[in-house]
């Protein structure tokens, strides 16, 4: 028999690209993530994950057994459910500018810790909105955007903001700055309008998003030059030296949760791995 616990951490180690974070993820340590991953890559008599302490590939043969321990897994807890549950409803309420590439991990990460008939909710918006929602008792976790300091929540990382650009945009000649962002209540506009005003440097507002993708679209386009923090800047460098443009201050990205149940601890820890794993 497989061992169902090395196929959940396989998949783990998968979707968050480390030993490490799968083990933060599962709530136990990188040895024992290790091990299993040995056991079951023994039991199956097929290397499965190449691995050094940098990186983590799968093989062939992992990319054959990947979506087959999926399926395995998702048959596991549907064999648990007997239709009559009432199923378990976990919402996530997040900054864009907070979580940004790391929804899709997350969001796997989190299934992975609960049974098949959960509902995962999830709601994007500006930090002070995500902030309420956690406040009012709406969100079981909430990914913000700290700025200004403070003490509430887990400081998952430290991620570093720059001004992003389509890759041979130029800034025009002798006009201000054309300024993309997600308007006038983000605070990540507001801090790179502070830090314009303190080096002299004139810009106007060219284009307005309703989300990070609708952004990073705009800067394709060449609508102007945004500041987004690395997370979810979706790999496109900090121009800022280049064009003469003042650094930014990095955030902290914070979580704030609450574990209603066993399941959403498990699910909150999943999260937090996820999020706090390298952008990308």
């Amino acid at each position: 028999m497989i061992d169902l616990e090395s196929v959940r951490l396989f998949v783990l180690t998968v979707e968050l690209g480390s030993l490490t974070k799968a083990a933060e993820a599962a709530g136990t340590v990188q040895p024992v993530v290790s091990q299993k991953l040995k056991l079951l890559e023994k039991r199956l008599g097929r290397r499965l994950v190449d691995r050094t302490p940098r990186h983590l590939r799968l093989t062939e043969d992992g990319q054959v057994f990947l979506p087959k321990a999926r399926e395995l897994l998702a048959k596991h807890e549907e064999a648990l459910t007997f239709g009559n549950e009432a199923p378990l409803h976990f919402m996530l309420a997040a900054s864009d500018h907070a979580i940004g590439s790391r929804l899709s991990p997350a969001i796997r990460a989190m299934r992975l810790a609960f049974p098949v008939n959960a509902v995962i909710e999830v709601s994007l918006g500006f930090s002070r909105n995500v902030r309420e929602a956690f406040a009012s008792g709406q969100a079981d976790a909430a990914i913000i955007r700290r700025n200004g300091g403070g003490s509430a929540g887990e400081v998952l990382r430290t991620d570093r903001l720059g001004w992003r650009t389509a890759p041979n945009w130029r800034p025009p000649s002798n006009r201000a700055i054309p300024l993309v962002s997600l308007g006038s209540a983000c605070g990540v506009r507001d801090v790179a309008i502070a830090e314009l005003r303190r080096a002299g440097v004139e810009w106007r507002d060219a284009f307005t998003a309703g989300s990070c993708a609708a952004l990073h679209d705009g800067i394709l386009a060449e609508a102007g030059v945004a500041p987004m923090g690395d997370i979810s800047a979706r790999g496109l460098p900090d121009r800022g030296a280049e064009l003469g443009l003042p650094p930014l201050p990095p955030s902290e990205i914070v979580l704030l949760s609450r574990a209603r149940s066993p399941a959403h601890a498990a699910a909150i820890k999943a999260l937090a791995a996820a999020v706090s794993g390298a952008a990308g």
